[in-house]
């Protein structure tokens, strides 16, 4: 029941920085691919206006720094 309770918490916060990005025009995408050099299998904020990365090129931003980067805006 404990990992279930985690699991949950992950996913609701990972919701709430899609939406705060969102307030802010941007996405927060999520990688669906393995991890790699390249991909590291979290989050990357894309401006859809431009259709350019603003952080997290490497999918390197967890959904925490996305929350805390976009209060910087």
């Amino acid at each position: 029941m404990q990992r279930k309770s985690g699991l949950t918490s992950q996913r609701s916060l990972e919701s709430k920085a899609r939406r705060i990005a969102r307030r802010f025009g941007l996405v927060a995408r999520k990688s669906r691919r393995g991890i790699s050099i390249d991909n590291l299998g979290d989050f990357s904020l894309i401006d859809p206006g431009h259709n350019c990365i603003v952080a997290g090129s490497r999918y390197d931003l967890t959904a925490e720094e996305i929350i805390s980067y976009c209060s910087k805006l």
